[in-house]
């Protein structure tokens, strides 16, 4: 089962109660939008947005208990403002992002999220649009998969590896996760440390395939929108390029500007326990933002 990373802060910062209508943009397993049902009894409301269908349908599954106080959609979190726009539903008492992966994503093999398994370099969270892992790798030049190894990867030796793998694309020997896996370490070698040397490339492919950053600029920009006064915005973040964007929409929002307060000076991390007994939790970071 899928362990919601930072739930204790999470629901420290969101405070649910009774009466509040709430917002998780990246429902996964669902473990933060039943702990907000809980918190939020008897009537309080979780609206739930995910682009990987297959979230919804086991979310919608655990969560049929909590009846008509729970709504979800198919769709993004930067589509939400759309979303909820046709539905009459007035403003948010809080919303929730969590960037990372779900565990269900990550071990399964046919996701192909992972190296862990042998699976398809498929890497979609919305699997009924076009435009796989192994597209992208087979369509992109080799200067513009430097370019998406190096930025959303932040790979320093970005150009090495685009050169290895569209040349295994062009001999036909790039086809599964550990094709890909294999192809990077051949190419960087074994390093230092625990962290394989492919991690940076998937993530970094992962990125693009799913337009990632494209897709969070888009939900800095309009989820403010939807909160009411004294509404909470949490986002937790797993590397570094999302936190930095988090980091300067959030300033951007409280400079000059007394409608908006950071609620926390330094990004919140998992405790010790937390990243002892959930590894993933690891690299999390949670940035809050409330509208006064």
């Amino acid at each position: 089962m899928h362990q919601p990373v930072l739930l204790k802060e999470v629901l420290e910062f969101l405070a649910p109660h009774a009466g509040g209508v709430y917002m998780d943009g990246s429902l996964g397993a669902g473990g933060y939008a039943q702990a907000i049902l809980e918190a939020a009894n008897p009537d309080g409301i979780l609206l739930g947005f995910d682009i990987d269908e297959g979230s919804i349908h086991k979310v919608k599954k655990r969560l049929e208990p909590y009846g008509e106080r729970f709504k979800c959609w198919h769709a993004g979190y930067h589509e939400a403002l759309s979303t909820l726009g046709s539905t009459g539903i007035g403003q948010l008492n809080g919303i929730v992002l969590d960037l990372g992966l779900s565990s269900d994503q990550l071990e399964n093999p046919d996701r192909g999220f992972s190296f862990r398994f042998a699976g398809p370099l498929d890497m979609r969270f919305n699997r009924s649009i076009e435009g796989s892992a192994e597209d992208l790798l087979k369509n992109v030049s080799e200067a513009e998969l430097k370019t998406i190894i190096s930025e959303y990867g932040e790979e320093p030796r970005a150009k090495k590896v685009a050169q290895w793998l569209k040349q295994a694309v062009r001999l036909g020997t790039l086809k599964t996760t550990e094709d890909l896996a294999e192809t990077v370490f051949r190419a960087l070698g074994r390093k230092k440390g625990r962290i394989h040397p492919a991690t940076r490339v998937f993530q970094a492919l992962r990125i693009a395939v799913n337009d990632e950053l494209g897709n969070l600029q888009k939900g800095l920009e309009q989820l403010p929108s939807l909160l009411k006064q004294q509404g909470r915005l949490c986002i937790v973040s797993y590397h570094s390029l999302e936190d930095r964007m988090v980091k300067l929409a959030f300033k951007e929002l409280a400079k000059d500007n007394s409608r908006w307060r950071i609620l926390a000076r330094h990004p919140l991390r998992p405790s010790s326990e937390e990243r002892f007994f959930n590894p993933r939790s690891r690299s999390a970071k949670m940035r809050v933002i409330e509208f006064l």
